[in-house]
């Protein structure tokens, strides 16, 4: 590999990051990002990432980036990266934390590139968690409870954790979005969660191939109804799910292929 084409890029407002700039937002924690996986130098939904990220600036710091900005800056990281890599977008106030910033302190942009990642493959057993991340509709940093109850649900037993909101709900899962499956229709929680990414390509594409989706409260006495369920983030549309608690959900290869097929029908757009 040559010394311009590295997975590994970080830059800070399109320019490469120093230590002294890096050195503060490694003990910050009010910012919020954006992650993508890059193939062949484009990515699916980059409407909904560059939507992600304007909302989330808007609502944290009360100002944005424009859409062209962020996407110079996307270039600017992936000229220096291999066509395949990992790709995370995080917009921070320069005036810190425990601060309230004004205008003057303007959003500023780190974009870090790192090696291609596909997810795990499952089928995953996730243990089921009473928790309410704050602003679940933005993707903030700083979230020690996504980890803790992913340690929790591995001592366990577990592959990973789901949350349920204080009535029993389920609504997201520690890095993943939940979709269910009752034979005939994609089943979408009815709970406050993100909305994430590979979430708003797969409801746009179903919709497009004529699926049936709904939306709905799901909790814990309605999953021996299921007829499947699976997790997905930037890295994969379908990861399946054989167990949620102690609950076996069934095998659905027809679901989870449905779910690929219209990630797959989305088109790749260089930023």
């Amino acid at each position: 590999m040559s010394a311009a084409i590295h997975p590994y890029i970080t830059q800070r407002n399109a320019q490469p990051a120093t230590a002294e700039e890096l050195a503060p937002l490694a003990f910050a924690g009010y910012a919020h990002f954006t992650a993508m996986q890059v193939r062949g130098g484009g990515v699916r939904g980059l409407d909904l990432h560059l939507e992600r990220l304007r909302s989330a600036s808007q609502r944290l710091f009360g100002q944005s980036h424009a859409d062209e900005e962020i996407r110079a800056a996307l270039r600017a990281a992936l000229a220096q990266a291999p066509a395949d890599v990992s790709l995370l977008a995080t917009v921070y106030s320069p005036a810190g934390e425990f601060t309230v910033a004004g205008p003057e302190h303007r959003p500023e942009l780190l974009v870090r590139t790192a090696p291609p990642s596909d997810g795990p493959q499952g089928a995953l057993s996730l243990a089921i968690a009473g928790h309410e991340r704050v602003l679940p509709e933005v993707k903030h940093v700083g979230e020690i409870a996504k980890t803790w109850y992913l340690r929790e649900a591995v001592a366990a037993g577990h592959d990973d954790a789901v949350f349920a909101d204080h009535r029993g709900r389920l609504s997201e899962g520690t890095i993943w979005n939940l979709a269910f499956w009752d034979g005939e229709t994609v089943i979408w929680p009815k709970a406050r969660m993100l909305g994430g990414t590979t979430m708003g390509i797969l409801r746009r594409q179903l919709e497009k191939l004529g699926v049936r989706q709904a939306v709905r409260c799901i909790d814990r006495q309605d999953l021996p109804r299921l007829a499947g369920a699976v997790v997905m983030n930037s890295w994969t549309p379908a990861v399946p799910v054989h167990r949620i608690d102690s609950v076996d959900i069934p095998p659905a290869p027809v679901f989870v292929e449905l779910l690929r097929r219209a990630f797959e029908a989305e088109p790749r757009v260089k930023p």
